[in-house]
């Protein structure tokens, strides 16, 4: 540590800055990696868990570390889709890691005449199915608070849970 003249022969001075060098060296020495705090592949795993709330990431505390980081690394994203289909697809994909297969009640159409047909059902509704190697009940609430959060706000919902059909090898 460099001092003005007056303090640099003072050995009280010395051993004193030498004690702050201490302390100070790991708050230095995170200001210089700051950045890396901020990737979700680099972070430490606790700080990533913080990040995950902090970027309001789809996350419940038992996925995988590597689910995880990509929850936190696709919430920026899924904020912009949010109430969509896609953004329900890809919201539940993350969480799960297999895709699901949503049904909708409504629909788009266009015509040349007025009072055409109104497409899709009067009454709305979505139903989101997922299939699983090997499901259990937490899965089926899992899905219900993901989908609940996911969903467009008006569009009442049903979620199930299945066991995928497993081939055999031969």
């Amino acid at each position: 540590m460099m001092l003005p003249a007056v303090f640099a022969d003072d050995d009280l001075a010395q051993r004193f800055v030498a004690g702050l060098d201490d302390v100070l060296a790991p708050i230095l020495n995170v200001l210089d990696c700051l950045d890396t705090y901020f990737d979700p592949a680099l972070t430490p795993v606790d700080f990533a868990e913080w990040l995950s709330i902090w970027v309001g990431a789809e996350t419940d505390g038992i996925e995988s570390e590597a689910r995880l980081r990509a929850a936190v690394a696709a919430a920026a994203a899924l904020h912009r889709v949010r109430g969509t289909r896609q953004g329900l697809s890809e919201a539940v994909r993350l969480a799960f890691g297999t895709a699901p297969e949503i049904t909708e009640s409504g629909g788009a159409t266009w015509s040349a005449r007025p009072r055409g047909p109104v497409p899709g059902s009067p009454r709305p509704h979505l139903h989101v199915a997922l299939q699983l190697a090997e499901p259990t009940p937490a899965d089926t609430h899992r899905l219900d608070t993901l989908v609940a959060a996911a969903r467009p706000a008006h569009m009442p919902y049903t979620v199930t849970v299945t066991a995928a059909e497993r081939t055999l090898e031969s």
